[in-house]
């Protein structure tokens, strides 16, 4: 049997292209929060202050729950803990 794979694991379990892609956006962040958290050795109640969120979401965020939260939500949390990002776009290669 041959499976071909992309560059977006969401992608490769089935979803649509488009919730693929934001599924993908939203788990990068979600994991650049959760790594920092983690680096700091926060506690909930003390990452929730820091992120402005209450404790329950903090642990669907530790626990990858990216259902939980949209794309400008996780932005605003990077934000708040004071880290940079970029956005880059680049054109898929054609098959």
């Amino acid at each position: 049997m041959n499976h071909t794979t992309t560059d977006n694991i969401f992608e490769d379990l089935g979803f649509d292209k488009l919730e693929a892609a934001n599924l993908k956006i939203r788990a990068e962040l979600l994991l650049e929060i959760r790594e920092h958290i983690r680096k700091k050795d926060l506690k909930q109640k003390e990452a929730a202050a820091l992120l402005g969120i209450n404790q329950p979401d903090v642990s669907a965020l530790m626990h990858g729950l990216i259902y939980k939260f949209s794309i400008d939500a996780l932005v605003n949390m990077l934000a708040k803990i004071g880290r940079e990002f970029k956005i880059t776009t680049r054109r898929k290669k054609a098959a």
